[in-house]
C-alpha cells in the first residue's frame, strides 16, 4: 500500500536541516524519542552489520516490515521504508537502515514539533520554537521531555486563569483549586481534559436555572427550552438567547408601566423614550438603570405634595421621610402618611367636640371612642348631620343652645385605605404618585362634603375637598389644621347673629 506523500510546503520546511546530517551516520548511533508524542516515534534497535549473505538481507527486510507495522512510525519513515521494500535489493534495504531511516525520522520529528507548536500554549510554543532552531537531538529531547514540561507550565497558568475569572462557576472553581493544590502535571492535565468539561456544563445549567427563576415570561420560556436540550443549547442560551428573550420582557414591562395610571411622570417620560428608541440596549438601560432613579424621583415629588398640604402629624412624618432613604420615602407613602393623617383626624375631632353644639359634641365623642374608620366617617358625614341637628334646635322659637356650633370644615379627611403600589420590573413594590381617595363608606373615589345654611339674610355654602394620597387636594386639617376649624366656627357665629337680628 502506497502512503500519501508529505506536502511540498512541509517538506520544504523540514528537509533543509536534514541534509546537514552526514550520510554515513547510522540509525543506531542517533537518539530515538521513545516517549515522543504523535505517530513519529522511531523503531527499536536496527542492525548495524554490513550484509554478508542472503540471511542478512532477510533480516533487513523483516526489520523494514516491522517498522512499517509500527503505528508510531511517521509518514516520512513509512514512505522511505515502502520505497526500500519496493526496490527489493539488499543494498536498498541496508541503505534505508543506515541513512534513510534517520533522515526520514528527522523530517517526521520536525513535522510533529510544528504540529505541537500550532496547538500549544505559550510555554509549549516557546520550547517548540527553540527545538526547531536546534539540532536533531534537540527535537528528540523536546518530543520526549520538553513538551510535557512546557505543557505543565501552560496547564498551571490556565488553571490559575480560570480561578481568577469571576464568571467561573462553583464546581469548576472547586475542581481547579483541588488540581492546583495537588500540583502535579498529571493532576493539572486531568482537570483540564476530563473534569473541566463536566463541571463547566453543570455550572452552566445552574446559571440557566438562576436566570429562568429571575426572568420574565419570554426568558423563562427560552431557558426552559435550553434546559431540555443539549449542552450546546445551554451555551447558546447563555451567549445569545437570554438577551433576545430579555429584550422582549423589557418591552412588555415598559408597555405595562406606560399603561398604568399610577405611573409617575418621570418614569412615564423615560419609559416612552426607551420604547421609542426600541433597541434591546435602550430597553435594558431604562429597566435596569433609569427606572429606579425616576421611580424615587416621582415618589419624593408625591411626598412633597402630601407634606405641603398635610396637617401637623403628616408634615412631621413627611419631613422625616424626606430626610431619609428611598426606603423611608416608600414606607411613608405606603403606611406612614395614613398613620399620621389618622392622628391629625383625631386631633380635629377632639377640637370639634370641645367647640361644637350638643349633637356635634355627642357624635364627636362617640367617634373618638371608635376606630379610625369611625373618626373618618364622622368627619365625612357625621359632623354635617350633627350640625344640622344643632342648627334645627337653635332655630326653634324660644330655644337657645348652651354652646353655639362651629362651622363645617372646608374639606373632609381621608378614611383608612390600602396604599396604591406598583410592582417594579425586578419584582419589588414601589409607590408611584397614585391618587388615593376614600369616601365615607370606605370606597375609592372623590369625597365631597357640601352643606348649605339658609337664613333670613342669605346662604352660606361650605366647600368640598378631594381625598388623595398624592396630596394634590388637601384634607380639612391638612389645608389649615385647627386654624381652619376655628375660622369656620367664627363664620357660623356671625351667620347666627345676623339671623337673630333679622328675626328681632
Amino acid at each position: 500500500m502506497k502512503l500519501p506523500k508529505v506536502s511540498a510546503v512541509v517538506a520544504a520546511a523540514v528537509l533543509a536541516p536534514a541534509v546537514l546530517f552526514p550520510s554515513s551516520a547510522s540509525a543506531a548511533d542517533a537518539p530515538r524519542p521513545t516517549g515522543a508524542s504523535g505517530p513519529d516515534t522511531g523503531s527499536a534497535g536496527t542492525p548495524d552489520a554490513a550484509p554478508t549473505d542472503a540471511g542478512q538481507e532477510d533480516l533487513d527486510r523483516a526489520e523494514v516490515r516491522r517498522i512499517l507495522a509500527d503505528k508510531a512510525s511517521g509518514v516520512s519513515v513509512r514512505e522511505a521504508a515502502e520505497k526500500a521494500l519496493a526496490a527489493g535489493t539488499a543494498t536498498a534495504l541496508r541503505e534505508f537502515l543506515t541513512t534513510g531511516l534517520q533522515n526520514a525520522r528527522h523530517i517526521d520529528y520536525r513535522v510533529d514539533t510544528l504540529r505541537i507548536l500550532g496547538v500549544g500554549g505559550p510555554a509549549v510554543k516557546k520550547a517548540a520554537e527553540a527545538a526547531l532552531r536546534g539540532s536533531y537531538a534537540d527535537l528528540v529531547k523536546f518530543l520526549e521531555e520538553g513538551q510535557y514540561t512546557a505543557r505543565a507550565q501552560d496547564d498551571r497558568a490556565e488553571v490559575e486563569r480560570i480561578l481568577a475569572d469571576p464568571a467561573t462557576g462553583r464546581l469548576v472553581r472547586e475542581g481547579a483549586q483541588k488540581a492546583l493544590d495537588t500540583g502535579t502535571p498529571a493532576a493539572l492535565r486531568h482537570f483540564l481534559t476530563v473534569d473541566l468539561p463536566k463541571w463547566r456544563e453543570s455550572d452552566d445549567r445552574v446559571k440557566v436555572a438562576q436566570i429562568m427563576f429571575k426572568g420574565g415570561p419570554a426568558v423563562q420560556a427560552a431557558a426552559n427550552a435550553a434546559m431540555d436540550g443539549s449542552y450546546a443549547d445551554i451555551v447558546k442560551f447563555l451567549q445569545e438567547g437570554q438577551y433576545t428573550a430579555r429584550a422582549q420582557d423589557d418591552r412588555a414591562e415598559i408597555e405595562r408601566l406606560l399603561a398604568d395610571p399610577a405611573t409617575g411622570p418621570g418614569v412615564r417620560e423615560a419609559g416612552q423614550k426607551a420604547l421609542d428608541t426600541g433597541t434591546p440596549t435602550a430597553l435594558r438601560h431604562f429597566v435596569e438603570t433609569e427606572l429606579p432613579v425616576q421611580r424615587e424621583h416621582d415618589a419624593r415629588v408625591a411626598l412633597s405634595q402630601i407634606m405641603a398640604k398635610g396637617g401637623p402629624e403628616v408634615r412631621a412624618a413627611a419631613s422625616t421621610a424626606m430626610d431619609g432613604s428611598y426606603a423611608d420615602v416608600v414606607k411613608f407613602l405606603q403606611e406612614g402618611q395614613y398613620t399620621a393623617r389618622a392622628k391629625d383626624n383625631r386631633a380635629q375631632v377632639a377640637q370639634i367636640a370641645e367647640t361644637g353644639g350638643p349633637a356635634v359634641k355627642k357624635a364627636a365623642l362617640a367617634a373618638l371612642d371608635g376606630n379610625e374608620q369611625a373618626v373618618a366617617t364622622f368627619l365625612l358625614e357625621g359632623w354635617a348631620k350633627a350640625r344640622a341637628e344643632d342648627e334645627a334646635a337653635a332655630a326653634k322659637p324660644g330655644t337657645e343652645p348652651a354652646v353655639r356650633p362651629t362651622e363645617q370644615p372646608t374639606t373632609a379627611p381621608a378614611a383608612p385605605a390600602a396604599p396604591a403600589t406598583q410592582t417594579s420590573a425586578t419584582g419589588g413594590q414601589v409607590v408611584q404618585a397614585a391618587a388615593r381617595t376614600t369616601s365615607g363608606t370606605g370606597t375609592t373615589g372623590t369625597a365631597a362634603v357640601t352643606r348649605t345654611t339658609t337664613g333670613t339674610t342669605g346662604t352660606a355654602t361650605v366647600g368640598s375637598g378631594q381625598l388623595a394620597a398624592t396630596g394634590t387636594e388637601g384634607l380639612g386639617l391638612e389645608a389649615g389644621g385647627a386654624a381652619a376649624a376655628l375660622a369656620a366656627g367664627a363664620a357660623l357665629v356671625v351667620v347666627s347673629r345676623r339671623r337673630r337680628s333679622a328675626e328681632g
